[in-house]
């Protein structure tokens, strides 16, 4: 049976991309390699009815297409972490100090963090977001790290400790090898009076889980999705293509629409696409993370007067509290190594004396936790995009563009990943195809 689109992922891009396909009256089907939909966003429920988030969980007020559709599924938003009270925690091979300055300022700091960042998002509104490389000096923006900029701006060291702590915390890596082009292009994306303003960027969560936007958009889509279907290869052609499943079944539609990661997209054999929109695709990086979380009785952070929110320099980069009583955390491409390491059976309990060095030694007393590492999951390999000096431009601006009948969505098609990226690419994937029939 031939179909009018197949959407290659169930994760929240290629949901979106086949709910307003079918919506329109095409026949779709969706092949996900896993056995669930969800792809990086996933949920498990606790015997007391709370729900863990394992992936992705919080958005902003500028992430317009996830509210939008959230709405559309009759979700509600509420604040997330942002509103809880207490300061925030920062640890380091020094200690452990809550609130600002961080401990490791000295005179003069603070008055050079304002310097700088100022400067930053001064910089940053020179960059359309929607094509950096139409900048003047986009090459040069490009080739040269955040943290070098940093330092060429007068940074003090304590500064550049400050932005590296922050950026670590995100897991998408190092300032020192990240393109300063591509955090611009993020800032001017979101803009703000600082370079990631957690409001803006992470200030609302769904209240009924955020998986559950992707489960109500898989029960509209029903026998549309194919579990457990891997893709091997995909043959575009102008009159049909062809999706070769591992096990040799062959299935044809009139377009294709790709929602894979960029990093499994690489293992697919793609055959009918012209070399610069591949190479293009297969340029780009995502950063090797994982994330971690655990359930406790109670919020016992509150106790101490901290939220929740940390940034640490352990083999965790952060911690925020998801929901009541229940701790998040990432562990960024840095420290990836280390936690792949550490035998398995261990891992949860050394995550947790990082959790312990900053809430003490109830953190060794969660009834569950659970950790999933991205950077090594074969449907993942990774978390959100890594751009290092020089990808913005090697990319180029056919970097999230499509070339019908094969179409591209997911976070990594967006400036900076999050569910946002995959809703509104998803979304925007699937407006293009119905306008080219």
């Amino acid at each position: 049976m031939n179909h009018d689109v197949i959407v290659l992922g169930a994760g929240l891009a290629g949901l979106a991309a086949a709910r307003d396909l079918s919506t329109a009256g095409a026949d779709v089907l969706v092949l996900e390699a896993r056995d669930r939909v969800g792809g990086r966003v996933e949920q498990a429920v606790l015997p007391d009815g709370r729900l863990v988030q394992l992936g992705g969980e919080v958005v902003g007020r500028a992430h317009t297409a996830y509210l939008a559709l959230a709405a559309e599924l009759g979700l509600s938003l509420i604040p997330s972490y942002v509103a809880e009270p207490g300061r925030m925690a920062r640890a380091t091979a020094e200690g452990v100090s809550a609130g600002d300055p961080p401990h490791w300022f000295g005179p003069g700091d603070e008055a050079c963090h304002r310097k700088v960042t100022d400067a930053f998002v001064a910089l940053a509104r020179t960059v359309d977001p929607e094509d950096p490389w139409s900048h003047p000096h986009a090459a040069t923006l490009d080739r040269l790290s955040v943290g070098a900029w940093l330092r060429g701006e007068g940074a003090s060291p304590a500064v550049v400790r400050l932005w590296e702590i922050g950026q670590l915390a995100l897991a998408s890596g190092s300032y020192e090898r990240t393109s300063l082009l591509s955090a611009l292009r993020k800032h001017a994306a979101v803009p703000g009076d600082d370079p990631y303003a957690y409001e803006d960027w992470e200030g609302l969560r769904v209240a009924e889980g955020s998986a559950t936007v992707a489960l109500r958009m898989a029960a509209e889509l029903g026998r549309r999705i194919r579990l457990e279907a891997v893709v091997e290869e995909v043959a575009v052609r102008p009159g049909g293509c062809r999706v070769r499943l591992a096990g040799g079944e062959v299935l044809t539609a009139d377009a294709v629409v790709s929602a894979l990661p960029v990093g499994p997209l690489r293992s697919v054999a793609l055959t009918g696409v012209s070399e610069a929109r591949v190479a293009s695709l297969h340029r780009q990086r995502q950063a090797v993370a994982a994330k971690f979380a655990a359930a406790y009785d109670k919020p016992f952070w509150r106790s101490s007067d901290l939220n929740g929110l940390s940034e640490c320099e352990g083999v965790l980069g952060s911690t925020w509290p998801q929901s009541e009583g229940i701790l998040s955390a990432l562990i960024p491409p840095e420290r990836y190594g280390v936690l792949l390491g550490m035998p398995a059976p261990v891992r949860d309990h050394e995550l947790l004396a990082d959790v312990a060095r900053l809430y003490g030694a109830e953190a060794f007393q969660p009834f569950t936790s659970y950790l999933r590492m991205w950077g090594t999951d074969p449907w993942t390999q990774g978390y959100v995009t890594q751009w290092n000096p020089g990808d913005v431009m090697a990319v180029g601006p056919l970097h999230g563009a499509h070339e019908p009948p094969f179409y591209v969505c997911g976070s990594d098609q967006w400036v900076a990943g999050y569910m946002e990226g995959a809703v509104r690419t998803g979304r925007d994937a699937a407006r293009e195809v119905l306008r080219h029939g």
